[in-house]
């Protein structure tokens, strides 16, 4: 969301940015922006068809991260008022592997800038059970900081302490990823498919990757 500029109100520059009693970007120390932000599953203003998309896989890791039975979610129609048809939520894979991981490990979020992509990444994660870890692919241009930081991420047991929850990573950016960095996701996705394995390699937390251009 970007920030209104607005003029001072006189030239001797004691109101500026001044808006109805307070800043245009702060109210009582908060920017606005995460004073509303959604707080909950219910306050996403983003389209419920991806929500759910979203949610629906993201519960396929039910089994093997939190050792509950996968329940495969209903088939829902939505009624178009406007073109009179109906149009069904896109469909996941609900297969599992071997390892009882889902078949389809990582998510994947497109769209430009302000849609809201990393806002519900956050919200359904917290929502599903998740300790979201949040890395930004861009920043990360060594391919041993970013192999580090990814395996961290992904450990069978949370890091902190504080809070016990398994971590979901959410990878930001991902399109400004290196080409090196992209090959050890990959490679990653890989590992446990031959029946050979590593477990310190192995997948077993969800991956979102979020992107502005495919």
């Amino acid at each position: 969301m970007e920030e209104a500029a607005l003029e001072p109100a006189n030239d001797d520059g004691n109101k500026e940015n001044e808006c109805a009693g307070g800043t245009a970007t702060e109210t009582e120390g908060n920017l606005w922006v995460d004073k509303y932000a959604p707080r909950g599953y219910t306050e996403l203003l983003s389209d419920e068809t991806i929500n759910r998309t979203v949610l629906s896989w993201l519960k396929q890791w039910d089994y093997v991260v939190f050792g509950k039975e996968v329940k495969q979610p209903k088939k829902r129609d939505i009624d178009s008022k406007q073109t009179g048809f109906k149009k069904k939520i896109p469909q996941i894979n609900l297969e599992l592997d071997k390892l009882n991981r889902p078949i389809q490990k990582i998510a994947l979020l497109s769209g430009p800038p302000g849609l809201g992509k990393t806002t519900l990444s956050h919200v359904i994660a917290k929502h599903a059970g998740y300790n979201v870890v949040e890395m930004n692919a861009s920043d990360d241009r060594s391919m041993e900081v970013f192999k580090t930081k990814l395996e961290s991420a992904i450990l069978m047991k949370s890091v902190m302490e504080s809070d016990p929850r398994p971590n979901c990573l959410i990878i930001d950016e991902i399109d400004g990823a290196p080409q090196a960095s992209i090959n050890i996701l990959l490679n990653m996705l890989k590992e446990g498919q031959t029946g050979k394995k590593k477990e310190k390699c192995l997948l077993y937390r969800p991956i979102i990757c979020i992107c502005n251009d495919l």
